[in-house]
């Protein structure tokens, strides 16, 4: 099991913590890892913050710890934690969650 970091984003930001992208294609064609392969695009969120305030009041967050969600393929700031990979997004930069 991965140790995942002890983070509390700010605000409206969330951790995501992205899907790893496919070795082989749907043909069975194995990619190497020097090939330029994409950023993923989808994760599992693993923190939130509080929420943003919108004209006085506190907005809750729409994510949740858990959820499946797409976002852009730049979005969010990348850091490692343990060898591992994680992004800290803003909620907005979320496209949708998966069900």
């Amino acid at each position: 099991m991965a140790i995942t970091p002890k983070i509390r984003p700010l605000s409206d930001r969330i951790v995501v913590e992205p899907k790893e992208n496919e070795s082989k294609t749907a043909g069975g064609i194995v990619i190497p890892d020097t090939a330029d392969k994409d950023k993923p695009m989808q994760g599992t969120v693993i923190a939130i913050g509080n929420g943003k305030y919108v004209d006085g009041k506190m907005q809750p967050l729409q994510v949740k710890v858990g959820d499946k969600i797409l976002f852009g393929k730049y979005a969010g700031t990348n850091f490692k934690f343990n060898e591992k990979e994680f992004l800290v997004m803003r909620e907005e930069d979320v496209m949708g969650v998966l069900e």
